[in-house]
């Protein structure tokens, strides 16, 4: 009672008007009820703002929300079409909490789904502790806890912890045990809700009591109401416009009246079909009657073959964020492409020798990181970046090549750091172990994201030759195939008694992706050259 009064008597004395907001104080300063609200007092009230900021040194939860009616207008819209000394509940009296929302595990992360929830309602967590598993655009990763609680309330679970939208709430922690069972009907708190009149007027349901058009008397008949133009219109938006007002000579319609109905929203009905006016006339003949009918119990229905049989399997979050990226570079990034056919005999007889003398096992795809790694230090204008915001180009200090490894998620990207620095056996281990991790969903971000040049090898899986689409920021990238055996014809040789005879070679074709805003065409055969230079003498890549 003696809060009530206080707060009245100030609120009479600041304002010499009745007092229309009462703060009523219980056990926790969370719960506000605005009471006897009048639409009368609101608005008009001169010092709305002053009465609010008054309050606002009495209790914080009340400025929060009275700040926020006073500045954006909402106080009239909130008591709006209620009746007169009405209650409304703004806030319902919890424990201290905290909402955990969605983190962005990585700097592209937009959207995550919880793929599996490590702790459960009740379960009480330390500094460390894993509370679940969020499928980002690259991989699946853990949401470790950083304090120490309870999980009082897990707010997305099954179809709703699908495609959740960074910093969206996930889950309630409380600090105290004794606190969990005031959270079991908890509920985001939504918005206002939307006032029945306003609803109506924002739906598109049309409002036939005050939209449609009355009936007008017209100097024409019913056929001629609608102008050439007019009924063209209207038939191809599925409109019956011969109720509308006419413009024209003996009130017909013209293009501009339907215009002019459908940008103010006028209601007119759906054209009627003429399936539902031709089935009459279908069937008004009479003399098949005459004729006898066969019955429908003695037709013989032939079997039909369905094509076949299919299954929706939706993308997750990885194959989603593929396809925009990609779209979007293929869209926005001039490509153009150089190819080139190199020789791996010498390659294949290095990993021979390695493997006989010092048991080394160095793959295919190994020395083409390696010898590309060599080609950017040797053309450092291919190991750049562009920028779209300045529109300037970035070329890095460091060689950093990323690897197309497929995953049953999707593709991924894992970088080899300081690449150039690294030899055969170093680039083999760096590579095995960022593939195989990736697979297990197990990367880091820092070793996804980034990166200068990008290779994609398909030659383990047949492919002889195709185009790869760039990842930006990157500028360019190398799509390489498998190696064929073709012979190859031997270049004469002028004054020679007897000539080579052709030999049998294996062919690799090497198709650069290059970005022309930051490689022309001169620059991207130079490394092309460079590259074949490397793979075509191996023993240079043991230097």
């Amino acid at each position: 009672p003696d809060y009530y009064s206080t707060v009245s008597s100030c609120l009479a004395k600041a304002n010499s008007c009745p007092p229309c907001v009462v703060g009523h104080r219980t056990k926790r300063p969370t719960e506000i009820k605005l009471l006897h609200l009048q639409e009368e007092t609101i608005s008009p009230c001169p010092s709305l703002s002053y009465r609010y900021s008054w309050l606002a040194t009495m209790n914080a939860a009340l400025r929060l929300r009275f700040t926020a009616y006073a500045q954006r207008g909402l106080a009239r819209d909130m008591i709006a079409r209620r009746s007169i000394h009405s209650s409304f509940l703004v806030a319902k009296d919890y424990p201290e909490h905290i909402l955990l929302s969605m983190p962005a595990l990585s700097p592209t992360m937009e959207i995550g789904t919880i793929s599996q929830w490590e702790l459960q309602e009740g379960d009480s967590f330390s500094a460390g502790t894993v509370l679940c598993s969020v499928e980002t655009d690259k991989a699946t990763m853990d949401f470790e806890l950083q304090d120490d609680g309870f999980i009082a309330k897990i707010l997305r679970e099954g179809s709703e912890a699908v495609d959740i939208p960074v910093g969206a709430p996930i889950a309630v922690v409380v600090e105290e045990e004794e606190d969990l069972g005031a959270f079991s009907d908890y509920v985001l708190e939504a918005e206002a809700p939307v006032s029945a009149a306003a609803a109506a007027g924002e739906s598109g349901a049309p409002d036939t009591s005050s939209s449609t058009p009355a009936v007008v008397d017209r100097e024409v008949s019913a056929e001629h109401v609608l102008l050439p133009s007019a009924r063209f219109l209207a038939e191809s938006k599925g409109l019956d416009a011969t109720g509308l007002p006419g413009s024209g000579k003996g009130g017909r319609v013209t293009k501009g009246d339907v215009l002019a109905a459908i940008a103010s929203g006028t209601s007119m009905p759906l054209l009627a079909k003429e399936s539902s006016t031709a089935a009459p006339a279908v069937s008004s003949p009479q003399p098949a009657a005459a004729a006898p009918a066969t019955p429908l119990a003695d037709l013989e229905i032939p079997p039909v073959d369905t094509v076949g049989t299919f299954d929706d399997v939706a993308n997750n979050n990885m194959r989603k964020v593929i396809a925009r990226r990609l779209t979007e570079s293929k869209r926005e990034v001039p490509h153009y492409y150089t190819s080139m056919e190199v020789e791996l005999d010498d390659v294949l007889k290095l990993r021979k020798q390695l493997v006989a003398d010092h048991d080394v096992k160095v793959s295919v795809n190994d020395v083409i990181i390696r010898c590309c790694s060599l080609a950017l230090r040797d053309v450092p204008e291919v190991n750049g970046t562009y920028d779209p915001k300045t529109d300037a180009v970035k070329l890095q200090d460091s060689v950093d090549v990323s690897i197309a490894v497929a995953t049953p998620t999707g593709l991924i990207t894992p970088i080899v750091p300081n690449t150039d620095k690294l030899g055969l056996s170093e680039i083999t281990d760096k590579v095995r172990d960022l593939a195989g991790r990736a697979r297990e969903g197990k990367l880091a971000p820092d070793e996804y994201q980034g990166g200068t040049f990008c290779v994609s090898n398909l030659g383990m899986f047949g492919i002889d030759e195709f185009s790869a689409v760039i990842n930006p920021p990157q500028a360019a990238i190398l799509a390489v195939g498998g190696g064929t055996r073709r012979v190859v014809p031997t270049p004469y040789i002028d004054g020679a008694e007897e000539q080579p005879k052709p030999s049998i070679k294996t062919i690799m074709t090497a198709r650069l992706s290059a970005d022309r805003r930051v490689v022309d065409e001169a620059t991207a055969s130079l490394f092309m050259s460079a590259f074949k230079h490397y793979i075509s003498k191996p023993e240079l890549l043991l230097l």
